[in-house]
């Protein structure tokens, strides 16, 4: 039997790794030791409480006003010990968080192999999204083994001279994960009848800011002149996020600002959407996936396949940008029909069984 230890400490980590834990855990050949890092302590409870894992570990290393470069380090020496102490055969960290480079170095200093789901993806430029696009692509050289999501992260991979039998093309889990959200039966408050439900979220650490002041504008621009629409803004913990968004955007009759939604009724109400408003990567993959169209308020993506397709559009951060791209959507039926009939699936939500079976026949023999 083989030991896995997987990291994850993020809310986003912890959605789209659930459905894999679930996976490996019904595996005999597998001992799953799961790990969080503690980056997203209570964003990721009520992810962890809904697929009903319990975390084996927290390395609780976040601490207010930690750094980045704190929690880098002190992630590699909690990891480590971590690694050690579970006597890991293998360890699985996803996507390119700071704590997911951290246990993939960690990993590769104890000469640990390193399994990398969600590999491959690349926007280009090393400081957006930052740190993220720097972690990914260190994470990937380090790996042992890259689930890459897409055609286009397998192509990355291999241009940036990654080995092709160490890159395994399976999908993305978060398709898996809406398998287990997704319900037609579902009801909330928030939903009312006769209003176009807008879903909008801001948190990157690089629109922090006059970027955001700039998205937060057009939002309210749009609330004030759409009045057919309701706009439902679950809001990040991060203060320095709620320091742009709650003077902004509060006491606007059809904006809605709340606490994080849980996993299961954010991907309800996002299924539900007339549109989505984002800066969020895993929201482009999902909103993609359900066929709801979206404007991603970033000047680049990574995630380029919705893209590509036309179900997602980037308009960047200024707020005129923003604005005009929102209104064509809301005004333009014709358009809005071509984005939404333009859906693109980051896989068939089987990518956490493809993985299962690769991982028996790479690890045990």
């Amino acid at each position: 039997m083989k030991k896995i230890l997987v990291a994850f400490g993020t809310r986003p980590e912890a959605i789209k790794l659930s459905p894999l834990i679930l996976a490996l855990k019904k595996e005999e050949e597998f001992s799953v030791f799961t790990c969080h890092s503690g980056q997203h302590k209570t964003l990721c409870d009520d992810v962890l409480d809904f697929f009903g894992i319990t975390e084996d570990l927290n390395l609780k290393i976040c601490e207010k006003g930690s750094t980045v470069s704190d929690m880098t380090a002190n992630a590699l020496l909690s990891y480590t010990e971590a690694i050690i102490s579970s006597e890991a055969d293998a360890v699985i960290v996803h996507g390119d968080t700071s704590t997911a480079f951290a246990c993939a170095l960690a990993a590769f200093y104890l000469k640990v192999p390193i399994i990398h789901v969600e590999a491959g993806l690349r926007s280009a430029d090393l400081f957006s999204p930052f740190p993220e696009e720097w972690n990914r692509v260190a994470i990937d050289i380090l790996s042992d083994y890259c689930f890459a999501p897409t055609e286009d992260a397998e192509r990355n991979l291999l241009e940036n001279g990654k080995k092709e039998n160490g890159i395994f093309c399976v999908g993305n889990t978060v398709t898996d994960a809406l398998k287990y959200t997704v319900t037609d039966s579902y009801k909330s408050d928030l939903l009312e009848e006769g209003k176009r439900l807008v879903l909008f979220t801001s948190h990157r650490r690089e629109n922090i800011g006059m970027p955001m002041i700039n998205i937060c504008n057009a939002v309210k621009r749009i609330a004030e002149e759409f009045s057919d629409t309701r706009i439902i803004c679950p809001m990040h913990p991060n203060p320095a996020v709620r320091s742009v968004i709650v003077p902004l955007l509060s006491g606007i009759e059809n904006i809605i600002l709340s606490e994080p939604l849980p996993l299961f009724d954010f991907h309800n109400l996002l299924s539900r959407s007339y549109l989505v408003m984002s800066d969020s990567g895993g929201v482009q993959e999902e909103a993609s996936t359900l066929g709801i169209p979206m404007l991603i308020m970033r000047d680049r993506t990574e995630r380029t396949e919705g893209c590509k397709k036309g179900i997602i559009r980037l308009a960047g951060t200024d707020t005129a940008s923003v604005y005009n791209h929102a209104k064509r959507i809301l005004t333009d039926k014709a358009e809005y029909e071509r984005m939404k009939s333009s859906a693109y699936s980051y896989g068939d939500g089987n990518a956490s069984s493809r993985i299962c079976e690769i991982l028996k026949n790479k690890l045990l023999h």
